[in-house]
């Protein structure tokens, strides 16, 4: 079977994530799509009350005898940490295939059926093309390399799909970084040359580089991937991340 289960990692997401599983309900298919699983890190907004409340309406929907097209939503608590809240959420998950997304990150139409297809071809791991939803020159130009199969412009942000066995093959996200775990786990998937990018967009929110600037937060990130390049250690990597970023 070719089903889908979709994996959020969620932290203080009051904002997006209603608008989220909204889309998410609107560009797929029931069918295709088997679960989403909320993985929550402690969050100390109202996002687990609008998940719940979201999830609730599709009970109550279907309750009453009306159509309910609402893939089934469950959410779960974890320690702190995407890498260990995406690797619960796998953990947990009932298809064959994982789908991984940020919770300000937002799918293109028919989303399921392109990654299924992708998987039928033998591809067993990608994401999605992506563009931020900013109209600043550099972040349009980011977005439009990410069409390029390029290790140096992939992301988390980008989305990304794994079939569970090449997933349980590598290990999952490794939990000793607190950041950069989805470039761990791409360059894994690249070292297998198990990697493709379906020419559809994602859009995310560019509302970190709104926050510090677009070029002082380009350097940061640069920096922390020429440190790992020089082979900083996960604290390393850390330490600079919540000294400058967080």
């Amino acid at each position: 079977m070719s089903e889908i289960s979709i994996i959020i990692p969620v932290l203080n997401e009051e904002k997006d994530i209603g608008k989220l599983l909204v889309l998410l309900n609107e560009h797929s298919s029931k069918s295709n799509i088997s679960e989403i699983i909320l993985v929550d890190g402690g969050s100390q907004d109202k996002t687990v009350k609008v998940i719940n409340n979201v999830s609730s309406s599709g009970v109550e929907r279907s309750q009453k005898g009306l159509n309910c097209a609402r893939p089934d939503i469950k959410l779960l608590h974890s320690e702190k940490g995407r890498a260990k809240q995406m690797n619960l959420g796998a953990k947990k998950a009932t298809s064959n295939i994982l789908y991984f997304l940020h919770a300000d990150s937002f799918p293109p139409q028919h989303f399921d059926t392109l990654i299924i297809s992708e998987v039928k071809k033998g591809n067993q791991a990608g994401c999605f093309r992506m563009k931020f939803d900013s109209n600043h020159w550099w972040l349009r130009l980011a977005s439009w390399l990410t069409q390029f199969s390029w290790r140096a412009c992939r992301g988390g942000d980008q989305s990304q799909f794994i079939t569970r066995e090449l997933f349980d093959e590598i290990g999952g996200y490794d939990e000793s970084f607190t950041i950069y775990e989805d470039n761990i786990l791409i360059n894994e998937l690249y070292s297998r040359k198990q990697f493709v990018v379906i020419n559809k967009k994602v859009q995310t929110s560019a509302r970190l580089y709104k926050r510090h600037g677009i070029w002082k937060l380009q350097y940061h990130f640069w920096t922390i991937y020429v440190k790992k390049w020089f082979g900083a250690s996960a604290d390393d990597l850390f330490a600079y991340y919540k000294k400058h970023i967080c």
